[in-house]
């Protein structure tokens, strides 16, 4: 076999292994768009919901999972952040760090309703928060914080060390060296983890089943000691516990969160975009 044919068949095998990845994720969209758009409406959108959940809309759940979100992004940012410019900039290799760097690693591994069961002892009994948004945010949040720290580490790792050597060379103290040149280089990398981080919390039900999820509860949140309803949790319910749930309202709340977690991700690529042209390598 030639050169060329081996890289025509390389090329061949790469591209069927990429449909075989996406193809999948296509049909699943299509199937919510198709079995759910019909469900979605301004009502839909805005208004609570009635006649045992079987009627009415879902702005309860929709507004639960931003004021979730937000949450977790307060907690996870500046905490992972703050962390990754640490471990790359100030930390010395050594065992230590070393140890450091594994356990997180492990930690991004560990199934979800094991941070749900570890915010329920430590937010809502050992902290007294209760079942609440802040209980389900600061859980959210430690589950979401080894993805910011590891992404943003890397981000920051990536970045040339000549940015660091002129600064220094020009009198600039470390910090500075790191606000000024390395950060803005690197927030391009820092985003994007911060977005996938923030997209999987967006998604999940375990964590927020035990700390702050509602079953039923028509009423928005008045502050973060409240309970909320919330799109995972609130999906889980119509489509196992409700019985006589059309099925259109399932595939349709299913729709918002994917829309949802996909704005997220629109968001993040619009602005990592912005950021790599003003980039200088």
């Amino acid at each position: 076999m030639t050169r060329q044919q081996t890289q025509y068949l390389a090329r061949i095998l790469i591209t069927l292994g990429a449909a075989v990845a996406v193809i999948p994720i296509i049909i699943v969209i299509a199937l919510l768009i198709i079995n759910g758009l019909e469900a979605i409406s301004w009502e839909f959108l805005t208004q609570p919901p009635s006649n045992g959940m079987t009627e009415g809309g879902i702005m309860p759940a929709i507004l639960g999972t931003i004021l979730l979100t937000l949450g977790t992004a307060i907690a996870a940012i500046p905490l992972g952040v703050g962390a990754a410019i640490y471990l790359a900039e100030y930390a010395k290799d050594t065992k230590i760090t070393r140890t450091i760097r594994l356990a997180i690693v492990n930690l991004a591994g560990i199934p979800s309703i094991v941070y749900g069961l570890f915010g329920l002892g430590v937010f809502v009994l050992f902290a007294q928060f209760g079942t609440s948004i802040l209980a389900g945010a600061l859980t959210l949040g430690l589950m979401t914080l080894p993805v910011v720290i590891s992404t943003s580490e890397e981000a920051i790792l990536a970045v040339p060390q000549e940015f660091r050597l002129v600064s220094l060379s020009l009198g600039a103290t470390h910090w500075q060296t790191i606000r000024n040149q390395v950060m803005p280089q690197a927030l391009p990398g820092i985003i994007t983890g911060v977005i996938l981080g923030l997209g999987r919390a967006a998604g999940e039900t375990a964590p927020i089943l035990f700390t702050v999820a509602a079953f039923y509860l028509p009423e928005l949140p008045k502050s973060v000691f409240d309970q909320t309803m919330a799109l995972p949790y609130h999906l889980y319910v119509i489509s196992t516990q409700v019985p006589g749930m059309p099925l259109s309202i399932q595939y349709g709340t299913a729709l918002v969160l994917l829309f949802l977690v996909l704005s997220l991700t629109l968001v993040a690529s619009i602005l990592r975009t912005i950021m790599r042209r003003r980039r200088e390598w």
